[in-house]
């Protein structure tokens, strides 16, 4: 028999850690190759790891809601398979006096009566076990808790800060009752704290608790609108040529290729295009600097089962030709449905596109995705009456056309740059030859 250690796998450059959020299996369940032992989430997208090896579960190393990081070991896996036999070690850190003292108080937690200390905040800002008990046996309450300064990943209180926070809390001199004595007059004008408005619940309404990713996207939302100033162009596109052509070679595309030509990757591959003609539009905000992105990576939004939105990334959008888009577009798309994406395929990007006419809405405002300064919608395509202009005179005809709608940040873009923008991607795709291969 040989013992094999299941180690949370590497996902991204950019991810360090992970939280348990379900075990799939139990201590001594049998476990097959490549069958999923563990279910795990990032600050941006949920997935499984699977087993390398078969055999049996023989312990589990960490609990549900645990934060692991990038390369620990979660579980061991006994085997009759011939792999290398590993041996879990710990690794015993020498901490200070006084942190050894809270972690011993923290396993008598559940004899300290304190107040309930919530895993996500009502701002979406996300705690861990340890984090909790400690806040919970030092009677922190949530609102010191938001206050807290957190230096871990995106701001993320970690063990460190909440203890500096108890120590400060602690050797901060006491006030006598003389020096908190306030005046009557100015109790009297000191403005009260309006109380939050309870909202009303009757017998026949129901309560839904929102899921962690819909409190990560409505705190994102919130936190984009606050920071950069939204601004939006319109203009409309005839894509005439393009529903011609694509209805013209999309069998012999799926023939040749194995895969189904949409609009999308043909409107992105004319999106990176624009963007390379455009640079300052690829651009982020780190306080008052501009960072200008070399890279084109195009965020596509995509629908998930739940009715959540997620946002793959194609990276390096300009390098890739009509093929190599649709391939990507669709391996990303399929995959997000199904949530097999992986975190490094969500991060990075430089520039969104939404495509709102997927659910029939002719436009949208969307919400630019931070840290990026713009982002697209495409809207629904339609047959309108048009005025065709020809040399003999001008008449009314059917063309197929579509609404796009361009949001971005007005601190660093201006009118000028955000309509030059949706009107260069104009000229491009009103441009498409119907007579062009693939």
């Amino acid at each position: 028999m040989a013992r094999f250690e299941v180690k949370l796998p590497k996902m991204g450059e950019s991810v360090a850690e992970a939280t348990i959020t379900s075990w799939l299996k139990e201590v001594g369940d049998t476990i097959e190759m490549d069958e999923a032992v563990v279910e795990i989430a990032t600050d941006k997208v949920d997935s499984e790891v699977p087993s390398e090896v078969s055999g049996t579960l023989i312990e589990i190393l960490f609990e549900k809601d645990a934060i692991v990081q990038v390369g620990e070991t979660i579980a061991i896996i006994e085997t009759s398979a011939d792999v290398n036999p590993t041996t879990v070690a710990k690794t015993v850190v020498e901490e200070p006096k006084e942190v050894q003292e809270v972690e011993k108080t923290i396993e008598k937690a559940a004899e300290i009566v304190a107040t309930p200390i919530l895993k996500t905040s009502d701002s979406g800002k996300f705690y861990s076990p340890l984090v909790r008990n400690i806040a919970q046996t030092e009677c922190i309450s949530m609102e010191d808790l938001e206050n807290i300064e957190g230096s871990g990943k995106e701001g993320r209180v970690t063990k460190e800060d909440i203890l500096q926070f108890v120590a400060n809390k602690k050797s901060a001199p006491k006030t006598t009752n003389k020096e908190v004595e306030t005046p009557k007059k100015v109790v009297e004008s000191t403005p009260k704290e309006q109380p939050k408005v309870p909202v009303s619940v009757n017998g026949g309404d129901e309560i839904i608790e929102m899921s962690r990713m819909g409190k990560l996207i409505a705190k994102h939302m919130v936190d984009s609108v606050q920071t950069s100033a939204h601004v939006q162009s319109f203009i409309e596109i005839d894509v005439t040529n393009i529903v011609k052509w694509r209805d013209k070679v999309k069998d012999a595309f799926f023939k040749r290729e194995g895969e189904k030509l949409t609009f999308t990757p043909i409107l992105m591959q004319a999106v990176a295009s624009t963007i390379k003609k455009y640079p300052m539009i690829n651009i982020t905000v780190d306080g008052d600097k501009i960072i200008k992105r070399k890279n084109i990576n195009l965020g596509m939004a995509a629908a998930l089962p739940d009715g959540n939105l997620i946002v793959p990334v194609i990276k390096n959008a300009d390098q890739l030709n009509l093929v190599g888009m649709t391939k990507q577009v669709n391996d990303l798309a399929n995959r997000a449905r199904i949530n097999q994406l992986k975190p490094d395929e969500i991060q990075n990007g430089t520039y969104t596109v939404t495509n709102v006419g997927s659910f029939g809405s002719v436009m949208g405002t969307p919400i630019i995705n931070q840290p990026q300064v713009a982002i697209l919608a495409l809207g629904a395509i339609r047959k309108v009456p048009a005025v065709i202009e020809t040399t003999e005179g001008d008449f009314i005809g059917i063309r197929q056309k579509m609404f796009v709608s361009h949001s971005y940040d007005h601190r660093v873009v201006n009118g000028a740059l955000g309509g030059m923008f949706i009107s260069t991607l104009k000229d491009i795709l009103e441009s498409w030859d119907l007579n062009q291969d693939f």
